[in-house]
């Protein structure tokens, strides 16, 4: 390892990365650039693809298959997207499965659809890419800090490029929950805890990873300590990066108390993964064995391909933990790690890794791989080719409501 990934100080007592003009600059760049193969993507894949269903939740139908260009923008108002944008129009009922999805996105779609008088899609293409500009621009100068400015380039590409990237930029929570979580971990590296306590708080509310952030950022607090010269500020520092990790879950314990409040059953957005989803409780290597076991029991047969993602997936992210533990700091592979494991205590026996492609998304030390492995190998085409094909095959099953995530 390096001296850089051992040294455990605030990165702003080190050295000072560049300002904040060229990495916005750079990742507007690539932002504009991916936004429209995206949108593109989105009118192809339509004209393609039978649409599989139109899908529709209570009280908001998704679009209805029509001809023209408006394909590109409506053709990503899917699944859980229509969840968000019927909270958002309407608010939350205790009689659906709308208390499953966390606030802060759908509040904040509100608030732009109000604004943009009641056009509640564009709220949510509004909340979601100004997010993922913001997660880029904060993953730029989180990796050059860490790294260096080419690497921080190639997160920035590689972020948006990642197989299932095309979350980023449909009206999902996934940007949102970006831009905190790498701002929590940018402000953590640079001491400003009062900064990362707001930031995890509100990562709390998008979804509920955003508990997981407490434990890391503790992490990151003791090595800071442990690191840091003797005296009563090493002491204050410590206290404080503790407090700011000791915070984050009231984002999710406010929302859980909203529901016992005025929802009558404060467990009910926890319950509805079992009522709705079918979920059941698992030890995390029972879902893996049962994942494992399936990924590869029906490979070339309809939908086999679906399991196979998801054991993909998981063995990327396995691999990146492993990865991590060797040459990142110990914050960034704490990270790793409890992202992989969360998601597994809740299993639906019939696909015990659903969703988890879309959930891994926003675990960025998976660029970080990625980049370095294609330093280590030269491989730099080969990643780009895979990784954005394998985005463009998704992102077509997902468009047309096909059940892939």
């Amino acid at each position: 390892m390096t001296a850089e990934v051992l040294t455990a100080e605030p990165v702003a007592t080190q050295r000072e990365a560049s300002g904040w003009r060229e990495p916005f600059l750079y990742c507007l760049r690539v932002y504009l650039v991916v936004r429209a193969a995206v949108f593109a993507l989105g009118l192809l894949a339509m004209g393609l693809v039978p649409l599989y269903a139109q899908g529709a939740v209570p009280g908001w139908n998704g679009p209805k298959p029509v001809a023209g260009w408006s394909n590109a923008i409506t053709a990503w108002e899917r699944a859980d997207a229509l969840w968000y944008l019927r909270i958002a129009s309407s608010g939350y009922r205790g009689d659906d499965g709308s208390a499953a999805f966390f606030p802060l996105f759908p509040m904040a779609t509100r608030l732009l659809g109000v604004l943009t008088g009641g056009h509640w899609l564009l709220g949510a293409y509004l909340v979601a890419n100004l997010s993922l500009l913001a997660g880029m621009v904060l993953l730029y100068r989180l990796t050059e800090l860490e790294h260096s400015s080419a690497r921080a380039r190639r997160a920035v590409v590689l972020i948006c490029i990642f197989p299932t990237s095309f979350f980023l930029f449909a009206p999902y929570t996934e940007s949102l929950f970006l831009a905190l979580s790498v701002g929590a971990f940018y402000f953590a590296r640079r001491g400003r805890w009062l900064l990362v306590a707001v930031l995890g708080i509100l990562a709390a509310l998008t979804r509920s990873p955003g508990l997981l952030l407490a434990p890391v950022l503790a992490v990151e607090a003791l090595l800071q300590f442990r690191a840091g010269a003797p005296g009563r500020q090493r002491i204050t520092g410590l206290l404080r990066g503790l407090a700011a990790a000791a915070v984050v879950p009231l984002g999710t314990i406010g929302y859980f108390v909203y529901w016992g409040r005025y929802g009558g059953d404060w467990r009910r957005p926890t319950n509805l993964q079992k009522e709705s989803w079918g979920k059941e409780n698992a030890w995390p290597w029972d879902t893996f064995k049962s994942g494992v076991s399936i990924g590869h029991q029906y490979i070339g047969t309809f939908p086999g391909a679906y399991f196979t993602v998801d054991l993909l997936a998981v063995l990327l992210l396995l691999a990146v933990g492993v990865w991590a533990t060797f040459r990142l700091r110990a914050t960034y592979a704490v990270y790793v790690w409890i992202s992989l494991l969360f998601p597994m205590f809740l299993m639906w026996p019939g696909r015990p890794f659903i969703s988890l492609p879309r959930y891994h998304v926003v675990v960025f030390p998976i660029v970080w791989a990625l980049a370095a492995f294609e330093a280590r190998w030269r491989a730099r085409d080969v990643v780009v080719a895979v990784s954005a094909g394998s985005m463009a095959v998704l992102g077509t099953m997902f468009v047309t409501a096909y059940p892939i995530f």
